[in-house]
């Protein structure tokens, strides 16, 4: 698929940047250099009449994406996680990219139904229903099961929408290409790096099987969490391209005067909306990355509902006791022990000055803590914590973008609901829970046992393998025997026997 015919796409797009006016917005936010707007223009400027009018109420560049159809919309969605990349002015302007197109018609989602459950759809829903939302990839209708009586919503791709995919992307790469070799001063926004992760994030939303798969995970993590729920994936009636899972009936988060007229209590949820995603991330490691107002609802009996789990993100654990030390330091206002936390990371180099950096950290937290506590942003925070780590030297760490993100937006619907929320007072007890669980003697135990566990489970294969080792040491003449060999055994030897009576000695406490 990838080859020059793919130039004719680059066209169309270049034409519909040009019209719309958005080709400056992308070229200032990518910071292009001459050479790179030149090709721009070539490939827009002459052939502007081919580009796409638009809707000329939107902003250029979601007017632009809208009107060039669902990979672009989807590209767009996916860059607003990137303002590292974008900047953060445009990243603002995808964030609120309406994902939304005209539906296709519920014949032909019914047949699609019909040829991924292999049952004709009357058999397997009593009723199913027009389509409620319409998004680029897929859209939902409601319906209800024939042997249960229970409401679902069932989500299906829209047709021929992978082809569509395929061919976009292509093009895409061809683009990427194009900077690598008219910019090279561009390169260092890894445009090609870009262009992968977009490719995986989307072949990952063309399996429904996949999100089933990370709502049953997240689901698994979150079942016991008070005032927070998620709708039940139903298995039975899922497959690649269809997702059927329990209906969820609500307010709508965003809807402050419904909420107010069934009797919510807003200022309650917008603290436990925060809560529950700090949760997340900390505890668990795995957070909803995408919980804006159209994707939360209030059951009636006031608990949260999360639904549409096509993005997820996840922090290694490693990197979430990092991050909750970084948060608890800026809380106590001890920026020296959050230099050091950096510094530990290896998140900046070691030939940078920790006193110098910690002085730089205070920069960033003294004016935010000198504000009113309801107006103080911990999106705010870590997105001046990046601007300061960039300077010192730290790279980019896409995990932690999506998280600063999945923050920012999380504060939105937080004050959405209760203006005068006090964030740190909202975040403290979660954020101070972990560290006592996560980095103190407990934590240490913890790590001992699970590295206890590990060698435990190496341990049989010690004796052949320093036997093999021996062996094909003894193979060798002496002189090609590297420095050190029988010290290498010592060691390993001693190592195994102290993690085997540690082992030992741990179950014998604990048992």
């Amino acid at each position: 698929m990838r080859g020059p015919h793919n130039i004719l796409r680059l066209i169309r797009t270049g034409a519909t940047l040009e019209r719309t006016g958005a080709m400056n917005v992308v070229l200032d936010a990518f910071d292009a250099p001459k050479s790179l707007r030149f090709v721009a223009r070539t490939l827009g400027w002459p052939f502007k009449w081919l580009g796409y009018k638009g809707d000329p109420s939107m902003p250029p560049a979601t007017r632009a994406l809208t009107a060039l159809g669902p990979a672009y919309i989807k590209f767009g969605q996916v860059l607003s996680t990137r303002p590292d990349v974008v900047g953060d002015e445009l990243a603002l302007q995808l964030r609120v990219l309406q994902d939304k197109l005209p539906p296709f018609s519920v014949e032909e989602a019914k047949a699609e139904v019909e040829r991924e459950l292999g049952l004709p759809v009357d058999q397997i829903f009593s009723e199913f229903s027009e389509p409620v939302a319409a998004a680029s990839i897929a859209q939902v209708h409601k319906a209800r099961r024939a042997d249960t009586g229970e409401e679902v919503a069932v989500k299906v791709l829209r047709p021929g929408i992978e082809r569509a995919f395929r061919q976009d992307v292509d093009a895409f790469y061809l683009a990427a290409r194009i900077v690598d070799t008219f910019s090279p001063g561009s390169r260092r926004l890894r445009p090609l790096e870009v262009i992968e992760h977009f490719d995986g994030v989307v072949r990952g939303e063309l399996d429904l099987r996949l999100e089933s798969s990370a709502a049953s995970e997240f689901d698994a993590n979150t079942k016991n969490d008070e005032g927070f729920q998620l709708p039940q994936i139903v298995w039975s009636l899922s497959a690649r391209r269809v997702m059927t899972l329990g209906w969820a009936d609500g307010v709508p988060l965003g809807d402050n005067a419904a909420l107010d007229l069934a009797g919510h209590d807003r200022r309650a949820l917008g603290e436990r909306v925060l809560r529950v995603f700090l949760m997340h991330a900390l505890r668990d490691g795995y957070f909803h990355a995408d919980m804006h107002q159209g994707n939360l609802k209030v059951a009636a009996n006031g608990d949260i509902i999360a639904y549409d789990f096509g993005i997820m993100g996840h922090i290694d654990e490693y990197t979430r006791r990092v991050y909750a030390e970084i948060l608890f330091g800026f809380i106590r206002r001890d920026y020296k022990r959050v230099a050091e936390v950096h510094f530990e990371a290896g998140y900046v180099p070691p030939d940078k000055d920790v006193e110098e950096f910690a002085r730089a950290l205070r920069a960033v937290g003294e004016p935010i803590f000198g504000m009113d506590a309801t107006k103080i942003s911990m999106g705010r925070l870590l997105s001046y914590l990046f601007e300061v780590t960039e300077r010192f030297g730290m790279e980019t760490r896409t995990e932690l973008i999506l998280l600063q993100r999945t923050m920012v937006v999380v504060e939105g619907v937080a004050r959405g609901l209760n203006p005068q929320i006090n964030i740190w007072e909202a975040a403290s007890p979660i954020v101070t829970d972990y560290i006592r669980k996560s980095v103190g003697p407990r934590a240490v135990l913890t790590d001992l046992t699970k590295t206890a566990r590990v060698m435990a489970r190496f341990g049989p294969r010690l004796p052949g393998l320093v036997e093999n080792a021996l062996i094909n040491q003894a193979q060798l003449e002496p002189s090609h025997r590297p420095q050190g060999f029988w010290r290498w055994i010592a060691i390993t030897a001693i190592c195994s026997a102290i993690g085997g009576a540690f082992f030992v000695l741990l179950l014998d406490w604990l048992l």
